[in-house]
């Protein structure tokens, strides 16, 4: 880390055909083996079905998922006098955002169906409808932030 100035941050890419940098960051987190336009296709592939099925902009879709994805808060792991302790601590945006769309990602893959862009579709029409395995986790996730309030003084 330098220690003259603060590192300017750097702005993703956006994508070719929404011109968004959110559908950017998607497929960077969908991407195995560096096949970057099989990860594009699948999440075009995604958008296009989201489209079909729900009659709405995917684009506003993904948007309304992944905010509702996002989480506030998290827990972090601090040892002290040998024991373990779950300290909750809030988390800037871009993270939360990062983790939303991990957990999105994740929940698409472990559910049963065809093809990828398939279970992703789904799972994002669920998240946008409040609903799914990734908004489980982000209240799953709050619920042991809130749990573990006691010890939010070890920060």
């Amino acid at each position: 880390m330098s220690r003259r100035s603060t590192i300017e941050k750097k702005t993703g890419k956006s994508d070719p055909i929404y011109r968004n940098r959110l559908v950017n960051m998607m497929v960077n987190r969908i991407l195995k083996h560096g096949k970057k336009s099989l990860a594009y296709r699948i999440l075009y592939k995604a958008m296009k079905d989201i489209k079909q099925k729900t009659k709405k902009n995917p684009l506003s879709v993904l948007r309304q998922a992944i905010r509702r994805v996002t989480p506030n808060v998290t827990v972090k792991a601090r040892r002290l006098g040998g024991s373990t302790y779950q300290v909750p601590i809030e988390i800037k945006s871009a993270q939360g955002k990062a983790l939303a769309i991990r957990w999105l990602l994740g929940a698409s893959r472990k559910r049963s169906g065809r093809s990828m862009a398939f279970k992703l579709s789904y799972e994002l029409i669920d998240a946008a409808r409040d609903s799914g395995d990734a908004i489980r986790k982000k209240e799953e996730t709050h619920r042991m932030a809130e749990a573990n309030r006691a010890f939010a003084h070890f920060r």
